[in-house]
Order: structure tokens, then C-alpha cells, then sequence
């Protein structure tokens, strides 16, 4: 699928400092620039340098200090927590690099999960489920548990999830940190391929080049400030 011209992430002149006793430390510095629709874009950068902080300001996990950020045309700076956390289960799928799965809920019901915040029917619910469960190829271990799962597997299960409710973008936190080359591999080429053919959005933070390869456009952080932008 074609990337569109049309921003679907706008972020203006944001910052972001937290409390360290009684002093401020700087962790984004008045970071402006877009994200396209259909783009799949990596941000890198050493440790410290605000990767997470900008991709949870990105998904609504935190509130800035200043600027905007406005994905689909909302300014989801100006919401209320209620208001967020709505936002949030129909706008943005999470990838974690430790996948965060319920270890007492199978595979299709940790998919089913985030489902369960809106009007669908059991039945909906499921079917969804199942084949967003089929997409990431796990249509035969949906009632396995996360312990039965390899840990590529359970990542494929996290990315179902992240997936289920068709949200305009997915934000992906060192997805393939705990994974071999093998299963890092998969789960790439499974993004790649949410990216390309189903048009998906992604945003990814990572340290690893060869997951970077995957992204379109390359963003690089440095204490806090945007220092180069690379396709």
C-alpha cells in the first residue's frame, strides 16, 4: 500500500522535563516534525537520549510540559484522562518488548482484551480475534497460554493485539529487545508486512539497525533534541 501525503501524527514544538528532587531535567527539547500516514519510521538514539518518553507523549502514555500533539486530527494534549485513556483503546496499538501478556488468559483471549472497550458482541469479539490471531500466523495456538509460546510467538500474539482494533497507529517499544536473530527476524518481516500491505502505521523505537533497515525514515535523538532525519 502506497504511503499517503497526509500527516497522521503532527508534533509541534514539544517538551518534556521530569523532577529529579527538586530540580527539572530536560528530557525533550521543543521536538517539531510529522509522521505520515502509512510511513513506518524508527527513532533511535543512545540511552537516555528520549526515544520511549517521545513515543509515549506519541501514544498518550504521558503529557508533555509544552507543544502539541495532534494524531487524526486530535490535539490529544488538551484531553482529559478519561477522555485519553477512550482515545487510546481505539487509536493506538502497543507492541512491548516484553510483550506483556496475561500468562493466565490463552492467546486469542489476551487478543480479545483490548476489544472489550467497545459495542462489539461476543461473537465479534472473537472473530476479530481469530483473524487477527490468522494474520500473524498463530491460527493454530490460540488456546495456547503464553508459557506453551515461544518468544517470538507470544511477540506475534502481542502484535495481534495491537492490531485487532484497526488502530491509526502502532507504537512498538524495542519489539525484538528479547528475541534471538531468528524470531527478531520474523517479527520484522511481520511489521514490514502490517506496514506494506495493510497500510499500518508504525512507530518504533530501537537500538537495533537491523530492525531499523525495516522503517522507512530514520529519526535520531541526542539528549533530548532531533538531530537528523535519514529515508
Amino acid at each position: 500500500m502506497e504511503q499517503s501525503s497526509r500527516p497522521v501524527v503532527e508534533i509541534k514544538g514539544l517538551s518534556k522535563s521530569y523532577m529529579r528532587g527538586s530540580q527539572a531535567v530536560p528530557v525533550l527539547q521543543d521536538i517539531t516534525f510529522d509522521i505520515m500516514e502509512g510511513e513506518f519510521i524508527a527513532l533511535m538514539g543512545p540511552s537516555g537520549s528520549g526515544k520511549s518518553t517521545l513515543l509515549n507523549l506519541i501514544a498518550g502514555l504521558d503529557k508533555a510540559d509544552s507543544g502539541s500533539v495532534i494524531v487524526g486530527g486530535v490535539d490529544i494534549t488538551g484531553l482529559t484522562e478519561t477522555d485519553l485513556a477512550s482515545w487510546r483503546a481505539s487509536n493506538v496499538g502497543f507492541i512491548f518488548q516484553f510483550y506483556n501478556l496475561i500468562p493466565v488468559l490463552t492467546a486469542l483471549e489476551n487478543v480479545v482484551l483490548p476489544l472489550l472497550l467497545t459495542r462489539l458482541s461476543k461473537k465479534e469479539r472473537i472473530n476479530h480475534a481469530v483473524t487477527a490471531l490468522s494474520v500473524v500466523g498463530l491460527g493454530d495456538r490460540m488456546d495456547h497460554y503464553p508459557s506453551q509460546l515461544s518468544g517470538g510467538q507470544q511477540q506475534r500474539v502481542a502484535i495481534a493485539r495491537a492490531v485487532v482494533t484497526d488502530p491509526a497507529i502502532i507504537v512498538a517499544d524495542e519489539p525484538t529487545g528479547d528475541l534471538d536473530r531468528v524470531s527478531a527476524g520474523d517479527v520484522l518481516n511481520l511489521m514490514d508486512r502490517l506496514n506494506r500491505e495493510s497500510g499500518k502505521t508504525i512507530i518504533m523505537v530501537t537500538h537495533d539497525p537491523r530492525a531499523a533497515e525495516k522503517a522507512h525514515v530514520l529519526r535520531h535523538l541526542e539528549k533530548g533534541v532531533l538531530t537528523d532525519v535519514s529515508s
